[in-house]
């Protein structure tokens, strides 16, 4: 089953309430390596997300996803806002004018968002950031593409290795960002970032779960 704009205003809402209840837990992470402000901004950024979709008068998918974006841009702190708010300004350009998403689709949104953040970071995978956690589910997604796996196994694959990468950030010297002043000392630690970006896709892959089974 396709992805709709329904679907995808139930995920921004799912996404809202994740970074809700995850707020304290992403905080203490960013407690350790950055500016103890991460699960803050986060919970704030989206609230802000919910309210101005749900007023929102957009007629495709593509739209939605670049107000994301500028509201992400605007109301979160630090380096996530401009970098979370480039990945979904990227995604809804990729995405324009479209009103479902299929397979291909989901794959289009995921390259560009790695591609904007890639940009707006100059970081890559093995930086300890959201990278991380996002580049391994690119490919996740981009393997099951390939074995003709339907969306909802995509998204779920996607966000498994997402998992799997921001678990893989804790041995990781950090070397961009506020961690990478801590330099061997950023070791030992769980990346805020690729947390954060594993439950932006942790979200998506619970609605894609749901639109099937409908």
């Amino acid at each position: 089953m396709p992805i709709t704009i329904e679907d995808t205003l139930q995920w921004l809402r799912q996404l809202a309430q994740a970074c809700q209840e995850n707020r304290d837990y992403l905080t203490q992470l960013d407690s350790t390596i950055g500016d103890a402000d991460h699960g803050i901004n986060m919970d704030r950024g989206f609230k802000v997300v919910v309210e101005k979709v749900h007023a929102q008068t957009e007629s495709d998918i593509g739209s939605l996803l670049k107000l994301v974006g500028t509201t992400l841009v605007s109301t979160v702190g630090g380096a996530s806002g401009p970098l979370y708010g480039t990945a979904f300004l990227r995604a809804g350009v990729a995405l324009s004018g479209k009103r479902e998403l299929d397979e291909s689709d989901y794959l289009a949104l995921l390259e560009a968002a790695v591609e904007g953040i890639q940009a707006r970071g100059k970081a890559r995978q093995g930086e300890k950031t959201m990278l991380d956690a996002l580049v391994p589910a690119l490919a996740a997604a981009k393997a099951a593409q390939a074995a003709q796996l339907n969306l909802a196994q995509i998204a779920r694959r996607a966000s498994e290795a997402a998992e799997e990468g921001m678990k893989a950030t804790i041995p990781l010297v950090a070397t961009k960002g506020r961690a990478s002043y801590l330099g061997e000392r950023s070791a030992g630690h769980q990346d805020p970032g690729a947390t954060s970006s594993w439950l932006i896709l942790k979200s998506l892959a619970e609605v894609c779960a749901r639109s099937s089974n409908t």
